[in-house]
């Protein structure tokens, strides 16, 4: 295992065993009941899906993002600070965050893979940091040259502690993986600037945009300093007092309408509402405070009972990106924001170490292999900022609400960083160690170096199709005798270990106590599912979703022959669905296509609101070939949809 030398911040020895800590390392004193394997313990494969997917975002989307904050204006907007350029202020005021979440996911890749190629850019950027920073601590591009009188005066539109968050999350990530601390000093000088104005005895202010909350509870986990775990539960105890001020979104647009421990559920802006609770899970682990927790178990059923789409989406307002009411779910209209589905993963992660529940990455999984893993085009460079369901025939152009296409950029900026600080980080979530047993919690092909986890010694490697195919084998390269529990989805209803059937809920158990495994097998049946919504999705009456495994099917207008519209094709619930038994070329990933018939039902020229009368069965029936929803978009820009209409 190779071990990071602390004493410089690019250089790697194997004089001494140390392990790396992820993006989430609860402390030694923390109540929870999961705790993340070294970042370094597990080791993607190629050939799999996350493992090819995390090579092209550091292979394409990272380069891609830090061209982008050039030309986008990020980086010319902080130099107008040092005086080095002169052009006006371009973009969002919180563009100093996208810098931060690219610096971030560089530092996760440098734990990962060798970044050499990516160092100058660091090196340049990190000096032009600390020459724009203060004396006092303070780093921010807009209001440093534009708005100098207005400093902390507008919390909450300002933005400065959400782009300060990002700061010491990118400093968080650099000081696990290498040991450099430059980026993490520059985040606890302005974080010290914070703490004297809005500390537990100051003014009393919080951020219109949690995320201070969980970068301050990490940053005290990686410094041991009690100061910042104090500062970020004052700021989940201010939350909800109304202090933010009127404002035309409302209060529960910025989750400051109810103190958060009397939360009964999820609401207001999406993203904002995830990384709140997520700093609260957060402060509720380091604290050990139940009613904290109990807090965001509610406001977790809510979002992910009665407001999440079948693809781990959320979030279905336009106006203010917001959560809307249950089961106000409209598949054309779904805003579902990229940003929102990671910060979902994020709340769920925290979520099943504190509990310790499979649920919760069962849709860590849902939002993974679908929502999030639409958002990038198949070559890494370009993004969808919302994630609808249905796209109507004659819709186009790049849009950030219900978009046809994918854009390589947005003047908000904020989803293709924040993608790839995940993906470079994606490892340090596919398993958990608790009593002296591993969980596996996400299953691709990879390698666990179980010395590393504590739970045995040599390597495990895992061999799988998976999502795509339910075919799992275990293979030890030393005789195991400790306990490896596999997650059993929600979904697999049919489970075989080593070919009988498995009766375990939750957790397969694999125990090597009494004796010692060297291999073992699991088969995740597979059946294409077709699912009907709540009752109370009203948008989606009358239609059926198309599924197999985690992933989340649909019928684009490329598989249709032509003249047909999509909007006239419904499909018979009981047809039988096909797997291809070649992938999809295209993907890389291995997924396959389903295929199956359809009926085309041309409606007459007339009325829009004709007289109501009974539907006739019939139209001309012709073959369809659905793809993952995850793949959606990479052909010619047409009409998509998931919920197909019943015949």
């Amino acid at each position: 295992m190779l071990v990071r030398d602390r004493s410089h911040p690019h250089r790697s020895r194997p004089e001494q065993e140390e392990l790396v800590n992820g993006p989430v390392t609860p402390t030694a004193a923390a109540s929870v009941a999961e705790r993340p394997v070294p970042l370094d313990a597990v080791r993607f494969a190629p050939e799999g899906m996350l493992g090819a997917w995390q090579h092209r975002n550091a292979e394409a989307t990272l380069p891609h993002c830090i061209a982008r904050l050039e030309a986008g204006g990020a980086l010319p907007n902080m130099r107008r600070v040092t005086g080095e350029h002169a052009g006006p202020f371009v973009g969002f005021h919180f563009s100093d965050s996208d810098i931060y979440k690219v610096l971030e996911a560089v530092g996760w890749e440098a734990g990962r893979s060798d970044i050499t190629p990516l160092l100058p850019w660091v090196d340049e950027t990190v000096d032009l940091l600390q020459r724009a920073q203060r004396a006092d601590g303070y780093l921010n591009s807009h209001f440093q040259v534009d708005a100098p009188d207005r400093i902390f005066a507008d919390l909450r539109w300002g933005h400065e502690l959400y782009c300060l968050g990002h700061l010491l999350q990118a400093g968080v990530a650099w000081a696990r993986t290498v040991g450099r601390t430059d980026i993490l000093e520059m985040g606890l000088r302005f974080a010290a600037l914070v703490d004297e104005r809005f500390g537990p005895s100051c003014e009393a202010g919080v951020c219109g945009h949690p995320e201070i909350e969980t970068a301050l509870v990490e940053v005290h986990r990686v410094t041991g300093d009690e100061r910042w775990l104090r500062l970020a539960e004052v700021f989940v105890d201010r939350r909800g007092h109304r202090s933010v001020g009127e404002d035309r979104f409302g209060y529960h647009y910025f989750q400051d309408h109810t103190p958060v421990r009397e939360v009964t559920d999820a609401t207001g802006h999406a993203v904002r509402q995830l990384y709140l609770a997520a700093g609260v899970a957060d402060v509720a682990a380091e604290t050990g405070e139940r009613a904290l927790l109990e807090a965001d178990e509610r406001i977790w059923r809510s979002a992910f009972g009665e407001k999440q789409y079948i693809t781990g989406g959320l979030g279905s307002r336009h106006r203010d990106e917001a959560f809307g009411d249950p089961f106000e779910l409209p598949p054309d209209r779904a805003y579902a924001e990229t940003c929102a589905a990671i910060a979902g993963f994020q709340f769920s992660w925290r979520m099943l170490l504190a509990t310790g529940d499979g649920r919760y990455a069962d849709e860590m999984e849902r939002a993974l292999i679908n929502a999030i893993a639409e958002s990038t085009s198949l070559d890494g460079t370009c993004f969808f900022y919302s994630s609808p369901l249905q796209l109507r025939t004659h819709r186009d152009g790049v849009h950030e609400q219900a978009p046809s296409e994918r854009a390589a950029w947005y003047e908000c900026a904020c989803c293709p960083p924040n993608l790839a600080r995940l993906l470079s980080s994606l490892h340090g979530y596919a398993a958990t160690v608790a009593d002296g047993r591993l969980r596996l919690q996400l299953l691709t092909d990879c390698t666990v170096d179980l010395g590393a986890t504590g739970v045995g010694s040599g390597l495990l490697h895992v061999r799988t199709g998976y999502p795509w195919d339910g075919d799992v084998v275990l293979r030890f390269d030393e005789p195991f005798t400790g306990r490896l529990e596999v997650r059993r989805p929600a979904w697999a209803t049919e489970v075989a270990v080593d070919g009988v059937p498995a009766t375990d809920a939750g957790y397969l158990v694999l125990d090597g106590s009494t004796s010692p495994l060297s291999e073992a097998r699991i088969s995740f049946g597979m059946p294409v599912v077709v699912r009907a919504p709540h009752p109370r999705i009203d948008a989606a009456r009358g239609t059926v979703a198309i599924t197999r495994g985690p992933a989340v099917y649909c019928l684009e207008q490329a598989d249709l022959p032509g003249g047909v519209v999509l909007e006239d094709v419904a499909v018979d619930p009981a047809a039988v669905w096909s797997v291809d038994a070649a992938p999809i070329e295209a993907s890389g990933w291995g997924a396959p296509a389903l295929r199956g018939w359809a009926r085309v039902r041309t409606p007459d020229a007339g009325e829009t609101y004709a007289p109501w009368h009974p539907s006739v069965p019939g139209g001309d029936e012709i073959d369809v070939r659905l793809i993952p929803y995850a793949l959606w978009g990479n052909r010619e820009p047409g009409a998509m949809r998931v919920w197909l209409p019943v015949r």
